[in-house]
């Protein structure tokens, strides 16, 4: 008796997705109207820094790409800061962006940067998830500089913006999710950007696997997926 052929299983091939980072993709809202105007307002800027904090997800990634093209800042994880020279990270650079800066950050380093920013009439942007001068760093100089600087607070998003950032999450990713799905999504979700991210990936790549469209149950079960991740 002859074998059933079986259909071949779907191995979903992570191909990538476009993550739109300009201006006009930016979702303006009152949890992060304060560092836009800050962004609008350089380089009429106080001091040599400022940051912007806030939770995982909340924005501080978009704005400093917003920043760095108006600026043309050079962009650096704060992580890639130890054994480098401070000239050699910024060379000529008009401008610095430091990523997730953190009490690991070698202090020297981190004020030298900071002088050299300063004496070229350059800004650093740093991000954070508290604002700096609370991460405990004992360094006086260093200490009263990010003291000195203005500390931006990014909120996390209602539903209005959560609602509006995945909606773009989806369009990224050129995946058609209907109004029904979001709403199911925003009632059971945690209330933060990195989640919404999280919940996009995963609807993606099952929908990809089963090669189905979005429906309530295929977001049921992203929900499960992606719970204690």
């Amino acid at each position: 008796m002859p074998k059933q052929r079986r259909d071949p299983v779907q191995i979903p091939l992570d191909l990538g997705h476009r993550t739109a980072l300009g201006r006009k993709d930016f979702i303006a809202a009152p949890c992060n109207e304060n560092a836009l105007l800050w962004i609008d307002r350089w380089p009429n800027w106080p001091a040599t820094g400022l940051s912007f904090y806030g939770s995982p997800g909340c924005g501080k990634t978009h704005l400093a790409e917003i920043w760095r093209a108006r600026s043309g800042a050079v962009q650096i994880a704060a992580t890639s800061l130890r054994g480098k020279d401070a000239a050699e990270i910024i060379l000529d650079a008009p401008a610095l962006i430091i990523e997730n800066i953190n009490a690991a950050v070698p202090e020297h380093t981190l004020l030298h940067l900071y002088n050299l920013m300063g004496e070229r009439d350059g800004h650093i942007l740093f991000t954070a998830i508290e604002a700096p001068a609370h991460l405990g760093f004992r360094l006086p100089d260093i200490l009263s500089r990010l003291r000195a600087m203005p500390a931006i607070s990014i909120a996390d998003p209602d539903d209005m913006v959560l609602g509006a950032a995945m909606r773009k999450m989806f369009e990224d990713r050129q995946l058609p999710v209907g109004e029904e799905i979001i709403s199911f999504l925003l009632a059971r979700m945690e209330r933060s950007f990195s989640a919404a991210r999280g919940i996009a990936a995963e609807i993606d790549r099952l929908a990809l696997a089963e090669q189905r469209q979005v429906t309530i149950p295929l977001a049921r079960l992203a929900l499960v997926e992606t719970e204690g991740r």
